[in-house]
């Protein structure tokens, strides 16, 4: 069935949902994708011809640039459903900016506001019994952009997809993280894509990432390229520590990304009256807190992850515990951020975003 919506995004309905064949309560993060996602192309120095389809496969000749230069980037965005069926995003506009930002890195073109959240709406109205309440429940939402073109030279692309897929999700993490400190490898360097979503950012994290995961850990905090003596971001979120009760956390740069849930956590950090710092953090620095009984916590934030709280972390085959905390700051923003984010606490900041 196509039809045209009032936003001029056609719309090809599908036939048959698979939404009665999940099981909601038992959901393995990002493996269960929803019923339709938004595509939209760019041709002859245009976006052009949006619209929503059947979720399905897709055809790409073997030429396609993608494959070959890795011209590809994505976000991570999440909507929450209330008690009443009200559907909400969270600070969509850093996600819309932050992919334009990421794309013209990796000399993408930037996607039109306009096409980006009519498309995002449309398909999150299309896919509403998809996005459970509930605190915990929430649907995950895959903004990405990929090179079209089939052509193997070494420049960038003159077609691209636009893309958003969508998968109903519940904890990223079940329970505390164990990290280490990396000593060699690097996630970014100074003047590279560290900032940006690019994809080949995140391949190039699974190598040192498995070797990690065989030693019993969960994830990296990676460390700085030039020295590896200051702490950074974790694999999958920004990370904070928590010395006696001040909250540090290592400012952005061109090496780290900007989180969405980093910089809310530091406007919590503000409301709630929290000490905090943002400033570099060296490894020293945590090693010598921890032996000391000054460290109380390490967590990570992120859209996927909300928080993640670190329960030990090894450098230098040194491993720390970190004692659990009865009024963690983790829980504490947790908690904060979770309630605003589904419509059960006031939005002062107005970060709540309503489709309707």
């Amino acid at each position: 069935m196509v039809e045209t919506n009032p936003n001029e995004i056609v719309v090809v309905k599908s036939e048959n949902s698979k939404i009665n064949t999940v099981d909601f309560d038992n959901l393995v993060f990002g493996r269960v994708f929803t019923d339709h996602m938004f595509v939209c192309d760019f041709e002859n120095g245009k976006w052009q011809d949006p619209k929503i389809t059947p979720y399905q496969p897709m055809t790409f000749e073997p030429s396609a640039r993608v494959f070959h230069y890795g011209q590809a980037v994505f976000e991570g965005m999440k909507a929450y459903k209330d008690d009443d069926g009200k559907i909400f995003l969270f600070r969509p506009k850093q996600n819309y900016d932050r992919i334009n930002k990421s794309a013209s890195r990796l000399a993408i073109p930037e996607f039109p506001e306009n096409y980006f959240f009519k498309g995002l709406e449309t398909l999150l109205k299309m896919e509403s019994d998809w996005i459970k309440p509930g605190l915990g429940n929430s649907l995950y939402i895959r903004p990405f952009v990929i090179a079209t073109e089939p052509a193997i030279s070494a420049s960038p692309a003159a077609t691209y997809r636009f893309m958003i897929i969508c998968s109903p999700a519940k904890a990223y993490y079940n329970k505390p993280v164990r990290v280490l400190f990396a000593e060699k490898f690097s996630r970014s360097a100074d003047g590279g894509v560290g900032f940006a979503k690019a994809a080949g950012n995140y391949a190039a994290q699974f190598y040192p990432t498995g070797l990690a995961q065989k030693k019993g850990f969960d994830q990296i905090i990676w460390t700085d390229a030039s020295t590896h003596k200051y702490l950074e971001e974790a694999g999958t979120m920004n990370i904070f520590f928590r010395i006696g009760d001040k909250l540090i956390t290592a400012p952005t740069s061109d090496r780290i990304l900007d989180g969405v849930t980093r910089k809310s956590v530091l406007q919590l950090a503000e409301d709630l009256g929290i000490d905090y710092e943002v400033r570099p953090v060296s490894v020293k620095e945590i090693k010598d807190a921890a032996e000391a009984g000054n460290l109380k916590e390490i967590f990570g934030a992120g859209t996927a992850a909300v928080i993640s709280p670190v329960s030990a972390f090894e450098h230098a085959d040194d491993v720390f515990e970190i004692p659990q905390q009865e009024n963690s700051y983790a829980s504490l923003f947790k908690k904060t951020l979770t309630h605003i984010q589904h419509n059960l606490s006031e939005d002062k900041h107005s970060w709540r975003h309503e489709v309707k």
